[in-house]
């Protein structure tokens, strides 16, 4: 079965894929986004926070450009703060803790109000060719799409593994399959594929937490929006917390360190500079008598 012809298909819908096919749609070209599930479009399966530092300028170039994640970054926001403020203006960090299903919920509603824009769930399983130029895609369920061009914004979900501890599985995210049979098709036209890997912190129950042993980590008295769009926090804003490893903490990372997949030889890579696993710091700094935890909520 042929569904109809399209000028440009973007495979997958999370951050990058939003900003292309709204882009796309905005300049006037028929666009179909293709994801796997239409609730999770945008989903924010790690802290789900925007900016940062070395990052919340990044937003700030999205927005001036017409995307979207400015505007709905200060619409699920429920604590903003600058980075870096005791150094110079031009290394601050605007960073936003946000609202994990409004995020998701409000970048879907923008999608599928877009004009010139169609969002269809399934599974890409091939991209198709003519004459050595993109033709199109399969989808799951055997129907064909055409289109002029193709953008493949996956994410993790090319053959995906997640390890948790000493144990993997195949996963594009939690709770999500992989996409498997893409990756094969993008080597089979020439492509080279290499695996890159992530960490997502963990979560714990609230009621689990003795906050009377934490430090608050209220929001900025003046909220400063990540889009010219927006003046106003649209969210009431609430604090986070910070605690501290001790020797207990450090003995129980230790003991356990063969159980970590980075120490225990089943993944390599060199991880992110300022956002260290907890274990890494433990080991790369062992004279150090305690370490930052921040303890941040999804909504």
């Amino acid at each position: 079965m042929r569904i109809r012809d399209y000028d440009i298909i973007v495979i997958g819908a999370g951050h990058a894929g939003c900003e292309a096919a709204l882009a796309a749609a905005r300049m006037g070209l028929q666009t179909a986004v293709i994801t796997m599930r239409l609730d999770t479009i945008a989903q924010m399966p790690c802290n789900p926070a925007i900016g940062g530092l070395a990052k919340g300028h990044l937003v700030k170039e999205i927005d001036a450009l017409g995307g979207e994640m400015a505007r709905n970054t200060d619409r699920s926001s429920i604590q903003f703060r600058m980075l870096n403020t005791k150094k110079g203006p031009a290394v601050w960090g605007p960073r936003a803790q946000c609202d994990k299903k409004r995020y998701s919920h409000a970048m879907r509603t923008v999608l599928e109000t877009q004009p010139n824009l169609t969002v269809i769930q399934d599974s890409v399983e091939d991209i198709l060719t003519e004459n050595g130029t993109v033709a199109g895609v399969r989808i799951l369920s055997g129907a064909v799409i055409t289109a002029h061009a193709v953008i493949v914004t996956t994410g993790t979900f090319l053959k995906g593994l997640i390890h948790v501890g000493d144990h993997n599985y195949e996963a594009g995210r939690y709770g999500e399959p992989p996409a498997k049979t893409l990756s094969d098709s993008l080597r089979a036209l020439g492509y080279k594929l290499g695996r890159l890997k992530t960490g997502t912190p963990p979560r714990i129950k609230r009621d689990s937490i003795n906050f009377d042993a934490t430090a608050v980590q209220p929001p900025d008295d003046v909220y400063q929006s990540f889009s010219r769009a927006i003046k106003q926090p649209m969210l009431p804003q609430v604090n986070c917390w910070i605690t501290y490893t001790t020797d207990a903490t450090k003995k129980a990372i230790m003991d356990n360190i063969h159980r970590s997949p980075l120490y225990a030889g089943k993944i390599s890579g060199i991880g992110p500079r300022y956002c260290p696993s907890i274990e890494d710091k433990i080991v790369k700094f062992p004279h150090k008598e305690k370490h930052q935890i921040f303890i941040e909520p999804e909504g």
